[in-house]
């Protein structure tokens, strides 16, 4: 891979304590299971918040604080970031910066969700579907004032402010803000061409079969459109991953996982797109296409109901052979 080494994160699906996955407790136990581990260098939850339901992002990101000493800690994606009060916000994230010493990675979204699920979320905040990508962007830049300066006056579309000062600032100088998007090719333009002008770093997953490579391609020429050096330029492949010597169970567990995580959304085309699954030599070879690609880190949520089973195996059985 080019400019290092593979990394990887982890993900806490703390949306499966809803059903039967686990309790907060063995999520808190995974978490700190990969702050010890080598292999990871962040850990992420989810977050939405009427949409699709769980334990609250920010909340759960303190208490990962407070269990972890190494890894950054980030949402992966944060869907409620454009119906979110960027003020209150800022002073959270700057907040956890701080109580983490630094480690907070924010990867902020539109959050928007077909059939309608978002649109009945953000009408509870006065926030359409299409306003979305214009609000996530207000917000963006008003937190970056509100973590360098102080005395912030701000007049846009969404929000007009006077004379707002955010304390503690956080640690990180600056504080880094990517953004997630899963464009279709015949969408891409617009979201990726927004990565590129005004985000840090660009997480994504792969829903259909070489889906990250192509929208890499395009996001690298936009990057280097804007100025920016794509070689340089961070990104992050949001992963699935189900270790089992039967793959097509691994598949049939992985959809079973999804469809209680999400609902039936995702066809069996997508899970395969989106899962490393199967015996370890072939969870190996989807992951190592994923750097051929050119991923440059990982993050990576078991689909499977045995976490801490799956866990010692994928660090075990698959990441020692991905990272060689």
């Amino acid at each position: 891979m080019a400019g290092g080494k593979i990394r990887f994160g982890f993900t806490i699906p703390q949306r499966g304590v809803l059903f039967g996955v686990g309790s907060w407790n063995d999520m808190l136990s995974l978490a700190t299971a990969a702050d010890r581990s080598p292999f990871f260098d962040s850990v992420w939850v989810g977050d939405s918040i009427m949409a699709k339901p769980r334990p609250e992002s920010l909340t759960l990101l303190g208490a990962l604080s407070s269990v972890t000493q190494r890894v950054r800690l980030g949402v992966g994606c944060m869907a409620s970031f454009p119906l979110r009060d960027p003020i209150v916000f800022a002073y959270q994230w700057a907040t956890l910066d701080m109580i983490s010493n630094g480690r907070m990675q924010l990867a902020a979204c539109t959050g928007i969700v077909a059939g309608g699920t978002s649109a009945r979320e953000g009408a509870i905040w006065n926030v359409t579907d299409p306003q979305r990508g214009n609000r996530m962007a207000e917000n963006i830049e008003i937190c970056r004032r509100l973590w360098s300066e102080d005395n912030v006056t701000f007049n846009g579309k969404y929000r007009k402010f006077s004379g707002v000062t955010v304390a503690p600032k956080p640690v990180q100088n600056p504080c880094p803000i990517w953004i997630a998007a899963n464009p279709m090719p015949t969408a891409a333009e617009k979201p990726l061409r927004r990565v590129a002008l005004i985000a840090d770093g660009w997480m994504t997953v792969q829903i259909f079969p070489r889906m990250f490579a192509n929208n890499w391609a395009k996001l690298s020429q936009y990057l280097k459109d804007a100025g920016k050096d794509p070689e340089t330029f961070p990104n992050l492949e949001y992963h699935n991953i189900n270790i089992n010597p039967d793959r097509a169970a691994a598949l049939d567990e992985s959809k079973r996982f999804l469809d209680e995580y999400y609902g039936p959304v995702f066809s069996q085309e997508m899970v395969e797109a989106w899962t490393a699954a199967g015996p370890p030599a072939a969870c190996v070879e989807h992951l190592r296409q994923l750097v051929r690609d050119g991923a440059k880190a990982i993050a990576l949520r078991i689909t499977a109901f045995d976490q801490k089973r799956q866990f010692e195996r994928l660090v075990n059985d698959v990441l020692l052979r991905v990272a060689e």
